[in-house]
C-alpha cells in the first residue's frame, strides 16, 4: 500500500510513522521499491515547544548532515547512514528548497541507540543553538525490501515496550514483597515480652510519703 503511494506521488524515500497501543511510537525508514528499509522504536520524545529552545531555521532550508564515528564501525550502521543521507538529504537546486543551510542534523550512536539533534547555525558560522526535537531511535531490523523482503539484522538487544512495561511492574512487585518480608521478619524477631526483672534490685527501692517530707 505504503509503496503504491510512493511510485504514484514519484517518491523514492519514505519515513512512515506508526502508532499502537496509542503510547508507542515505530518509524519506518525505506528506499522505495526495491530498499533497504528499517525498522525503529522512537523513544524519548522531545518536541520544540517542550524544550523551548531558542534555535529556528526556514522551513525549506537545506540541513547539513553530521555522523559520528560509530557508523562507520559496522555494516548495519553504514547501511543506516546512507539511508539517512538519502531521506534527510536535500538535494542542491531542489526546485522546493532553498539553495543555502542555515541548520544541522546531528545523528549519534550511543547505548545502541541512535540520537537525534537539530541545531540553527549561527549567523558567525562559528557556532551552533539547539531548535529542536530530539528523540532517540532504537533500530529493531533492517529488511533487504521496502517495508518488507529478508531481514538483514536483528538488533538482539532490543526490548519491545510492552515487555519492558511488563519488567517495570514484576521490579516494582518484587520491591513491594521484599518490604513486606523485611517487616515480618523484623516482626518475628522482637520479643512478644520486655525483658524479665530481677526483684533483688527493688530490695532498696521505698516509696517515700510526701507528708513526711
Amino acid at each position: 500500500m505504503i509503496n503504491e503511494i510512493c511510485e504514484m506521488k514519484n517518491c523514492n524515500n519514505c519515513i512512515y510513522f506508526e502508532n499502537k497501543k496509542h503510547k508507542d511510537l515505530y518509524m519506518w525508514m525505506s528506499r522505495v521499491p526495491n530498499g533497504p528499509s528499517a525498522k525503529f522504536l522512537i523513544e524519548n520524545v522531545h518536541t520544540m515547544e517542550e524544550l523551548k529552545l531558542t534555535g529556528n531555521c526556514l522551513k525549506a532550508s537545506r540541513p547539513i548532515l553530521t555522523f559520528d564515528d560509530s557508523f562507520e564501525a559496522t555494516p548495519h550502521l553504514a547501511v543506516l547512514k546512507e539511508t539517512l543521507i538519502q531521506i534527510f538529504g536535500t538535494p542542491n537546486h531542489h526546485p522546493k528548497s532553498q539553495p543555502f543551510f542555515d541548520h544541522v542534523f546531528n545523528f549519534k550512536f550511543l547505548d545502541n541507540r541512535i540520537w537525534f539533534r537539530n541545531y540553527q547555525i549561527e549567523d558567525d558560522g562559528t557556532s551552533l543553538v539547539e531548535i529542536g526535537p530530539r528523540f532517540t531511535m532504537n533500530l529493531i531490523k533492517i529488511f533487504d525490501g521496502s517495508f518488507c523482503g529478508s531481514v538483514l539484522y536483528t538488533n538482539t538487544s532490543y526490548v519491545t515496550p510492552s515487555m519492558h512495561r511488563k519488567n517495570l511492574k514484576l521490579d516494582a512487585i518484587n520491591r513491594y514483597q521484599n518490604k513486606f518480608n523485611d517487616k515480618k521478619l523484623l516482626a518475628m524477631r522482637r520479643p512478644k515480652q520486655s525483658y524479665p526483672v530481677d526483684p533483688a534490685e527493688e530490695v532498696f527501692e521505698t516509696e517515700v510519703d510526701d507528708k513526711e517530707l
